[in-house]
C-alpha cells in the first residue's frame, strides 16, 4: 500500500530527476515588439522554435523526443480545433490547457515516464497589449505573462534578465532587438551555470511572428547581424 508520504517522496524524486535533466538546457527568450513576437535561443542541431498554428509559436528546453511530442500534440490539437470550430477559436490558452492535462497525468503516474520539458507558447495579437505568453512546466502547471518571457533549465526567476527584457524598446526593429535578446540569453546562462565565461558553439536561432497580415506566412527567421 502506497502511503501519502511515499507518493509525495516519489513525486519529489521525479521532480529532482527532471530538474537535473533540464539544468543545462539552452534558455529561450521572447519579447513583444510592434512588429510582432520575437523569440530567440541557441541550439546544437535540431530546431528549437516552431510554428504551431497561424499566430501561435512554440519553443522548449528538455529532452528532444519529449519536446517533439509536445510540439506534435500542440499542432494536432490546433489543427483539429481549427477544423471543428474556426481559425479564430484556436487560441494559445486552449492549446496549453489541452496539452497540460496529459503532461500532468504523465508526471503523477509512476507507471509511465514523465515528460522532460519546460515549454514556451506564445500568441501574437493585433496589438502588443493582446500578446500572450504561457510557460508550461513538466508537472502540467502553467502560468501566463505579458510583454515577454524567459524559459530556462532552472526553475527560478531571473530578475536581472527580466528587467533587461522589460527595457527593450518595443518600437525596435527585430534585427536590432534580437541582439538584446542574445545578451539576455547569455546572462541567463551565466546565472544558471554559475559561470562568468561562456564559450558556446550552439547556433543562434531567432524567429519573428509578424503582427501584420500582409504576408501569407507570418513566421520569419531573424538572424544576428
Amino acid at each position: 500500500m502506497i502511503t501519502p508520504f511515499d507518493w509525495q517522496e516519489g513525486i519529489g524524486n521525479r521532480a529532482q530527476y527532471i530538474e537535473g535533466k533540464l539544468r543545462h538546457g539552452s534558455p529561450v527568450v521572447a519579447v513583444s515588439l510592434d512588429a510582432g513576437i520575437l523569440v530567440y535561443t541557441r541550439r546544437r542541431q535540431s530546431r528549437k522554435i516552431y510554428e504551431v498554428y497561424d499566430r501561435l509559436v512554440f519553443s522548449a528546453i528538455g529532452q528532444q523526443s519529449d519536446v517533439e511530442s509536445l510540439r506534435s500534440a500542440a499542432v494536432e490539437f490546433a489543427h483539429q480545433e481549427g477544423y471543428n470550430r474556426s481559425e479564430q477559436d484556436v487560441t494559445i490558452q486552449r492549446v496549453v490547457t489541452a496539452i497540460s492535462t496529459p503532461v500532468k497525468r504523465a508526471f503523477a503516474d509512476f507507471s509511465t515516464a514523465p515528460l522532460v520539458a519546460r515549454s514556451l507558447f506564445a500568441e501574437v495579437a493585433d496589438n502588443i497589449q493582446g500578446d500572450q505568453f504561457y510557460v508550461l512546466d513538466y508537472d502540467g502547471d502553467y502560468h501566463t505573462m505579458q510583454g515577454g518571457a524567459i524559459v530556462s533549465g532552472v526553475s527560478k526567476e531571473h530578475p536581472d534578465a527580466e528587467k533587461l527584457l522589460a527595457e527593450i524598446d518595443q518600437k525596435s526593429e527585430p534585427e536590432r532587438a534580437i541582439t538584446h535578446l542574445a545578451d539576455i540569453w547569455a546572462s541567463v546562462v551565466k546565472v544558471d551555470d554559475d559561470e562568468e565565461d561562456i564559450s558556446d558553439e550552439r547556433l543562434p536561432e531567432g524567429l519573428l511572428v509578424e503582427r501584420s497580415t500582409v504576408r501569407e506566412d507570418r513566421f520569419r527567421a531573424i538572424l544576428l547581424g
